[in-house]
């Protein structure tokens, strides 16, 4: 049991660099991530910015 929790430990040790690799630049650097985009916003007739699909589809947001 002590040797499958140490196994396991170091696997998400290894894994973390792999985890930030997309948040670095073409030298290794670190940079700042692009945000997630988890929904499309659309412009409406109105002039209002809605969420277009996901949970919030049809809510009033702030236009980017």
């Amino acid at each position: 049991m002590h040797r499958a929790l140490m196994i396991a430990t170091a696997l998400s040790l290894a894994a973390s660099p792999a985890l930030a690799a997309p948040c670095k630049d073409a030298k290794g650097k670190f940079i700042k991530c692009p945000p997630a985009v988890t929904a499309s916003v659309v412009k409406g007739k109105d002039g209002k910015c809605r969420f277009a699909s996901g949970p919030k589809k049809g809510q009033f947001t702030k236009c980017v």
